[in-house]
């Protein structure tokens, strides 16, 4: 059975009633079904994460895209994740039998649709790329919103589908295809930000780290804690555990530790093969956490 994952990211972590409002508008589209959301306050963000046959798939986003916009106003948002857009990223995951070539097709097919519903400017990244300076999302989120209405006049940076024009409460959003990754994030028993820097350019593959992982640092400026804040793009080759000991190590050389860590979405239940919730000192994990166990009861 081909199934696919949609897990779009918001900005907006704060207003509860404006999550319920997007959560609703996935969870009214027959066949689909919601598997999770979060959000938090000091990203100012939040994610959804719903499964479904494609087309029952790429109608819950648009819809609950075009919900954001109406409710989400980027003029005035504030937060310390980098973002572009009210709806910042959209990513599409093939599950079951689905390969990358149908989450690519959902991808495009939606971006066009959501670019001329919204008139809100659309990048493709990941798989879905149509230029491969395009390809990484840290590349289109240069700058962030803060730099995106002088980025859109440049020809390099023109967006793919929708008007190059900034609007400043839509912002524009990247749209993509990739396979599963995991958000992964270890809040420390400290709040050095420039420790958290440091150790995210530590780990983090475009500065010689470990494969595979893109990671920040931010402070959460509500709990006093620093984060880095990791994605996990390929977990067979960089795990968990590689990971979170190597931030643990990292820590115990500036004489602190790791106060806990949390998953943001789901995980592949491959990804915790060696390594105990315990281990990790993961916050709120439960079952509903795996991924499979919703894609079997879906399916």
């Amino acid at each position: 059975m081909k199934i696919i994952e949609c897990v779009p990211n918001f900005s907006e972590g704060r207003d509860r009633k404006k999550g319920e409002a997007l959560v609703e508008a996935a969870a009214a589209v027959r066949a689909v079904k919601v598997l999770d959301f979060c959000m938090d306050g000091d990203h100012h963000r939040s994610v959804l994460t719903f499964i479904g046959p494609a087309g029952a798939v790429k109608e819950a986003c648009l819809a609950v895209c075009l919900k954001a916009i109406e409710i989400i106003d980027m003029s005035t948002h504030t937060g310390v994740h980098p973002r572009i857009g009210a709806v910042d990223v959209v990513p599409f995951v093939p599950l079951g039998d689905a390969d990358l070539a149908d989450a690519t097709r959902i991808a495009l097919d939606f971006g066009r649709d959501y670019s001329q519903q919204a008139q809100v400017p659309v990048y493709f990244y990941g798989e879905a790329a149509r230029a491969p300076w395009k390809r990484e999302l840290s590349q289109i989120r240069k700058g962030g919103y803060e730099t995106l209405k002088g980025r859109l006049k440049d020809p390099l940076w023109r967006p793919d589908a929708g008007p190059a024009r900034f609007n400043a409460c839509t912002g524009a959003t990247a749209v993509g295809a990739r396979f599963p990754l995991i958000a992964f994030n270890i809040n420390l028993k400290s709040d050095d930000l420039p420790l958290a820097q440091e150790i995210a350019r530590s780990i983090r593959q475009s500065n010689g780290g470990f494969p595979h992982v893109k990671a920040i640092g931010l402070l959460l400026q509500s709990r006093r804690v620093a984060q880095v804040s990791m994605n996990l793009t390929d977990y067979r080759v960089t795990s968990l555990r590689t990971v979170f000991d190597g931030v643990r190590e990292a820590a115990g050389r500036r004489d602190t530790d790791i106060l806990e860590s949390e998953l943001i979405g789901l995980i592949p239940e491959a990804a915790l093969a060696n390594v105990t919730a315990d281990y990790l000192k993961l916050k709120d994990f439960s079952d509903k956490k795996i991924l499979e166990s919703h894609f079997e009861s879906f399916a």
